[in-house]
């Protein structure tokens, strides 16, 4: 079937249908799951073990699970990925990290999320998206490219075994597919206790499985065609870059798995909305300062580019595969945005007590 797709379309545009395929999959269930790494840090940061926590373990638990299982299987190999065989940077995913999860509480959703809002009517979530994608680019290629790659070239990581923590703790793929499906299945356990609605929890555990799929297919393509295609799984950052400087400054976009992705999540959340009744139009008020957005706009666009992925792109598809700075970056996400809340909510020190 891939190969009939690759003769008649050409590589740009299967990887754009596999990109579509999985964006859309992602998208429908991120919606309906309320998948949320901000959600989920600021009930951690507050003493609660709430939905938001499990629905984001239960993503993550599957997307760990189903890609070891597939890497156990050898219908996945993911050495050649970006995420493993490349020098990585560890102060850029410390540095990198730390900025994005402030910049999430600030934005108040991260990029994955402000992606599946704007599709929802949300107006905050377009705006603040979009200056996320003009500070990445102005990260990768612009103005504080320079910036970024002197913090990224503070501490590096070379390629290869020393950045994949699976072959340097010598665990097989199979053993840790196991320990994560047995994670997932307690974190389905706890949802349940937590009243998580049936349908939440089998949603973001198809979250989890969007990136496997992701990573499969560009694998599966990459094994059939002449050309070197990278193998590659969900990640926002990048894509929505790439897609924003095509439209505006190409008439005609190259084709690839990032370019299906932003569209497939945005038609897959809009969807869903709609399905569900949940479409409506919300603006910036009086309690949701425009100014606080933009900043944690331009923290995430400038700290996904140095820590080398956002909380899906970095967190999820590099943790999944277990990049050493997946894990580290999605870590000190984790730790900036908890800081951030803390700081921020003038009633947690209340609470807290």
């Amino acid at each position: 079937m891939l190969e009939f797709l690759l003769d008649r379309y050409g590589d740009g545009a299967v990887l754009a249908m596999a990109g579509a395929l999985a964006g859309l999959i992602f998208g429908a269930a991120a919606q309906h799951s309320r998948f949320c790494l901000r959600a989920a840090s600021v009930e951690v940061s507050e003493g609660v073990f709430g939905p938001r926590l499990y629905i984001w373990l239960i993503a993550f638990t599957a997307a760990v699970a189903s890609a070891q299982g597939l890497i156990a299987l050898d219908l996945l190999d993911v050495r050649t990925s970006r995420q493993i065989a490349t020098t990585g940077s560890l102060s850029g995913a410390i540095i990198g990290g730390l900025m994005f999860g402030c910049g999430m509480i600030l934005a108040r959703g991260c990029a994955s999320r402000l992606l599946v809002l704007s599709a929802t009517g949300n107006l905050r979530a377009i705006v603040s998206g979009l200056v996320l994608t003009l500070a990445a680019q102005a990260s990768l290629r612009g103005v504080l490219s320079p910036l970024r790659e002197r913090l990224a070239s503070l501490w590096l990581v070379d390629g290869g075994k020393a950045r994949d923590i699976l072959a340097l703790v010598g665990l097989p793929a199979g053993a840790a597919a196991i320990i994560a499906a047995a994670l997932l299945l307690i974190s389905l356990g706890l949802a349940r206790r937590k009243l998580v609605p049936l349908t939440h929890a089998m949603a973001a555990v198809v979250v989890g499985l969007a990136v496997a799929l992701g990573w499969v297919l560009t694998f599966a393509i990459s094994q059939i065609s002449f050309e070197v295609v990278p193998i590659s799984s969900i990640t926002f950052t990048g894509p929505s870059t790439d897609t924003l400087m095509g439209l505006v400054d190409n008439v005609r976009l190259p084709l690839g798995f990032g370019v299906g992705l932003v569209p497939g999540v945005f038609a897959g959340s809009a969807l869903m909305a709609i399905a569900t009744r949940e479409f409506r139009i919300e603006r910036f008020g009086r309690g949701t300062p425009m100014e606080r957005y933009l900043i944690g706009a331009v923290l995430m666009g400038f700290g996904s580019m140095l820590a080398g992925g956002c909380a899906v792109g970095a967190g999820m598809s590099g943790g999944s595969v277990f990049a050493v700075t997946g894990w580290l970056a999605v870590f000190c996400m984790w730790i900036g945005a908890m800081v951030t809340h803390r700081l921020l909510d003038p009633g947690f020190a209340v609470k807290a007590a």
